[in-house]
């Protein structure tokens, strides 16, 4: 059928379309409409790369997007971005500027990186990674958007231009804090380092600001809206060079040298659609991400995009779909090389998650190097997957394990770790950050300290690789291991790090297919690494999705997340800590994402289901970790871990429903 998409006072163009609208029509509709505001003086040309054919289908239902008409009514109340007609929703951009991380119409390929297994031709059709413009946040108040006056301009160097604002976005609102609360702790955060070794002492930073009985609350910051517009010019991956635009109200403030970034935490959360969840009738809050962390739609949408179009085995077979399979796995692989800083990306094994890449070096390397009398270091910090698998080695070769103890906060000492070290030890694997307590353990010194005494050294980045930059050469471990849920990837997909001369020298832990070079009834000879270490058919989709979970980080900024997520975790400390009747279990110098603690007259299950109640979900129990909970005289805590999707509202409901129990047990 034939229809005319164009305004009144525009030509009328007519187009043959089979979808409500077409985006290459509507692209330069949104050109001519953009020209013709006052400021504007060319055309901006933002239609459809040449010889891309243009998606017929922008966003899902749903999507605050144009109408099918290309006109709508607006959101009451919503502001109106410049370039932007009052009481419509068009949008003057081209269709590649429009679209969140992930939040884009399923037709599409999830993401335009080069080298993800997608052909050339395709990438450029796709939408870039830019927050969705308009409409309502879903589970978060508007009054908690940014206004247009904290727009910053484009972020200096490595920083993700997407999700950053000006200074004082993000902090801390007066709203569900009671008078016992803490007061806003945005001077000392300021100039806050990332929750890193040699970061922030938050002990000190708690005894400073834990507020007395005369404590006069804080002036709440005033509260921002939204800012949605690039102040500079952006390049997409498919070549496409985005107009530079004006600001609402051009009144965005001149960076300055060193002046602070703060990013978008609402534009972020729309790319998590389990976010918008509700439960009992309240907004879901995730603190539960020490267990397993939520995925953005860009992941979600690749695994998708793999089994209807590129499922296959990998690496044997002569047809298209293996090689788009086996592009896409290799791929995969070398943006976990990229992202830990590895030398080499065959020295990268896909497992299944960290639990399986401890087993296989205690079970490959440990069988063949420990024996009789010899000594296995770990850390009274560690999760069961890395104590379980050394014990069960140390009882089959007669070895002793031996543990690193830790002092009142919850580091480890390594004075005494000095005392433990001998030439009968032969390896020590370490926490590089304590899924109890959230303590930040210095591996870098530990691994040095272990190869003096000529061991070698694995540290368990399950806990780490998700809040800080990781660099494998720097720690100079000999194995590094981490899962793919645990950094917004998928379940069942996990990684083995380890220098190539140690994985050389090891056996395989398992045979099959896939690993072995040539087999007779005689003898088999194996594949080199990494395939001799990946036997069987591999969870091939659930490794895209981990490349595409690592894309994502990478866009966002993992220095940018690590900061953001530390004020988050210096706030809800002393959100807590301010609460009478709460102990916090775990205040090292050095922390990462988690809270727990345990509330005088309370089991911690009834704290989880009073939590839960209001739709906020956390861990309770003994969370893989017993001993290091005992350490403590505790068997259980209530463990609320942070993500860079939460808020500082979301920590003030934690609180208020904490603080809420405290007084019921007071006043009973």
């Amino acid at each position: 059928m034939s229809t005319t998409l164009s305004p009144p006072g525009l030509p009328q163009v007519p187009q043959q379309v089979e979808a409500p609208f077409d985006p290459a029509v509507l692209a330069r509709m949104a050109s001519q409409l953009f020209a013709a505001l006052p400021g504007q003086a060319t055309p901006l040309s933002l239609g459809t790369p040449p010889g891309v054919q243009a998606p017929s289908q922008l966003a899902p239902p749903g999507s605050p997007l144009v109408s099918p008409a290309g006109f709508g009514p607006s959101v009451p109340g919503t502001p109106v971005p410049q370039g932007l007609l009052p009481g419509t929703n068009l949008l003057p951009a081209s269709p590649t500027q429009v679209l969140s991380l992930g939040n884009r119409a399923p037709a599409l390929l999830p993401h335009a990186i080069a080298g993800n297994g997608v052909p050339d031709h395709l990438q450029s059709a796709l939408p870039a990674y830019e927050p969705r413009l308009g409409g309502a946040v879903l589970g978060v108040p508007e009054a908690h958007a940014a206004t247009p006056s904290q727009a910053a301009p484009h972020p200096a160097g490595g920083m993700s231009p997407f999700y950053f604002l000006g200074d004082g976005y993000g902090q801390p609102s007066a709203g569900g804090r009671g008078a016992d609360a803490a007061p806003h702790v945005h001077d000392e955060l300021s100039n806050f380092p990332f929750a890193q070794p040699g970061g922030s002492d938050v002990r000190a930073l708690l005894a400073k600001r834990t507020p007395g009985p005369d404590s006069a609350p804080a002036t709440p910051l005033a509260a921002p809206q939204s800012q949605y517009y690039f102040v500079d010019a952006v390049r997409l991956p498919s070549g496409y060079v985005t107009p530079a635009k004006p600001a609402p109200h051009g009144d965005v403030p001149v960076a300055t040298a060193g002046q602070r970034q703060l990013f978008d935490v609402h534009a972020v959360r729309r790319d998590f659609p389990v976010l918008q969840e509700r439960v009992n009738g309240r907004q879901l809050v995730w603190f539960d991400n020490a267990a397993t962390t939520h995925k953005p739609q860009s992941v979600i949408d690749r695994i998708s995009y793999f089994y209807a179009h590129e499922n296959s085995n990998i690496h044997r077979a002569a047809h298209e779909l293996a090689a788009r399979a086996t592009d896409a796995y290799e791929g995969a692989r070398e943006r976990v090389r990229k992202f830990i800083n590895a030398p080499d990306v065959n020295e990268v094994i896909f497992v299944r998650g960290t639990t399986e890449a401890i087993n296989l070096v205690a079970k490959s390397w440990g069988w063949q190097h420990v024996g009789e009398g010899d000594e296995i270091i770990v850390s009274n910090l560690e999760h069961h997957a890395n104590i379980v698998p050394w014990q069960q080695l140390a009882s089959a070769k007669g070895a002793k394990l031996r543990v690193i103890p830790v002092d009142d906060s919850g580091q480890v000492l390594l004075d005494e770790y000095r005392k433990l070290l001998n030439d009968r030890t032969k390896i020590v694997a370490v926490t590089q950050v304590s899924n109890a307590l959230g303590t930040v353990v210095p591996v870098k010194e530990i691994v040095e300290l272990a190869h003096r005494a000529g061991a070698k050294a694995l540290v368990d980045g399950a806990q780490s690789v998700s809040h800080m930059r990781v660099d494998v050469q720097d720690i100079g471990a000999d194995f590094f291991v981490f899962s793919g849920h645990k950094v917004f990837g998928p379940t069942g997909i996990g990684v083995v790090w380890g220098k190539r001369e140690v994985l050389e020298d090891m056996p395989p832990w398992q045979g099959g297919g896939n690993m072995i070079a040539d087999v007779t009834f005689e003898k088999t000879v194996f594949q080199p690494i990494p395939n001799k270490f990946e036997a069987g058919t591999g969870n091939i989709a659930d490794a895209v999705g981990l490349g595409a979970a690592i894309d994502y980080v990478n866009k966002v900024g993992i220095e940018n997340i690590a900061r953001y997520e530390h004020e988050l975790l210096v706030y809800g400390m002393q959100q807590l800590g301010a609460i009478q009747g709460v102990r916090l279990i775990g205040t090292a110098a050095d922390k990462a994402s988690v809270m727990s603690f345990v509330l005088d007259g309370y089991s911690t299950e009834e704290v989880g289901h009073a939590l839960n109640d209001e739709g906020i979900a956390v861990r309770t129990g003994h969370h893989c970790a017993q001993p290091i909970l005992r350490r403590f005289g505790v068997e259980t805590t209530v463990r609320p871990s942070l993500a860079f999707y939460n808020t500082f509202d979301e920590i003030d409901r934690l609180a208020a429903v904490v603080r809420k129990l405290s007084a019921q047990r007071r006043a009973g």
